[in-house]
């Protein structure tokens, strides 16, 4: 291996809340990447984190650019200040990692996808929990062919969030910078669906808010329609007392019947087919549950972030990649709105994500 590619990866990470720590310390598990530095708004916030993880921290993301010289700028804001986020830094030209999800509305997610196209600028959501090993082997099996035809796809996301939860933070649950259950907890269950069961062709959905004092919802429920002709079902809650409960999903076809559950889809339920394989043998030993360890998949995400720079290849989970959950979840929010069944693709006009009251 060459002087160059033995080089480690900077990352610098902007936004230095809980979700950092998981990143940062996924990334010290790599010998050939290192975090360079921190920012965030709040400077307390950002020095406690900094010192927790022996990194500089910084009073502005300009002076963490020009003092560390990163190749990636990690955007762990709120998931509404996402976009303003990376159009504002993306003159730095750099590669982007951002926490799910990508942005909250279509439009500016198409304006990062051109601007990175345009400057060859590599762009990876964190969906991590794909990389769970019996959600991987779920998409081996689908890949094989092993379901045969497809019948349906199901998520439950039954947790519980309170109001202290939401208060601890203002833009918590509010349209212009979070959403709700569907936009936050329930995005990876989303983005699971999709991944499994193909493009989206329609969605009915109801919400409600139930249990706490938030703009936008609690509780969701969606029917769909994919292209292939299968159905799903989205069932998403955060009013889930007086704890959590479950995140699983289920996928159902003519030859066999997989359902993944525990509280991130890492935990294996069920492992049925009609025709035997050799895969079929251990999968109950070697793949049933993820290794008790923080931050363990984020640590396989961030494996393959660093490989497709390394060899400039696609990552699992490019812009296009998360733009698909983005824009059911738009959907999902225009058919409760409107009381229609939403065909895909479009514009969403009634949906209210990332819309600000000013």
């Amino acid at each position: 291996m060459n002087s160059k590619a033995q080089k480690k990866i900077r990352f610098a990470l902007i936004g230095c809340g809980t979700i950092a720590n998981k990143h940062a310390t996924a990334l010290n598990r790599f010998n050939d990447a290192e975090v360079v530095g921190g920012y965030d708004v709040d400077f307390h916030l950002g020095t406690t984190f900094a010192e927790k993880h022996s990194i500089p921290v910084f009073k502005s993301v300009e002076e963490m650019i020009e003092k560390t010289d990163p190749q990636v700028l990690s955007i762990l804001t709120p998931s509404g200040k996402h976009a303003e986020n990376i159009l504002e830094l993306i003159h730095f030209n750099k590669h982007f990692v951002v926490e799910k999800p990508l942005a909250l509305r279509l439009d500016q997610i198409d304006r990062i996808l051109k601007e990175c196209d345009k400057m060859r600028l590599k762009l990876f959501v964190v969906q991590q929990n794909r990389f769970n090993p019996p959600i991987q082997k779920l998409k081996q099996a689908l890949d094989k062919g092993r379901f045969g035809k497809l019948v349906l796809g199901a998520i439950r996301v039954r947790w519980s969030r309170n109001q202290d939860y939401y208060d601890q933070k203002s833009w918590r649950g509010t349209w212009a910078f979070d959403g709700g259950v569907l936009t936050n907890q329930a995005s990876h269950h989303i983005d699971m669906l999709i991944w499994m069961m193909g493009e989206v062709e329609s969605v009915m959905a109801k919400t409600a808010t139930r249990l706490v004092n938030i703009e936008a919802e609690d509780t969701g429920l969606a029917i769909l329609k994919f292209k292939n002709g299968a159905l799903g079902v989205i069932e998403a809650t955060t009013a889930t007392r007086p704890k959590d409960l479950e995140g699983t999903i289920s996928v159902l076809g003519e030859k066999g019947s997989v359902e993944i559950g525990g509280f991130f889809m890492n935990e294996l339920k069920t492992w049925n087919f009609s025709d035997p394989d050799e895969m079929d043998s251990d999968i109950w030993d070697k793949h049933a549950k993820v290794p008790d360890q923080l931050a363990w998949n984020h640590t396989e995400f961030f494996k393959d972030v660093i490989n497709s720079l390394r060899v400039d290849k696609k990552g699992l989970i490019d812009g296009l990649e998360g733009r698909k959950s983005v824009e059911l979840i738009n959907a999902i929010y225009e058919s409760a709105e409107t009381g229609k069944e939403i065909f895909l693709h479009f514009a969403p006009i009634k949906s209210r994500l990332g819309i600000t009251n000013d």
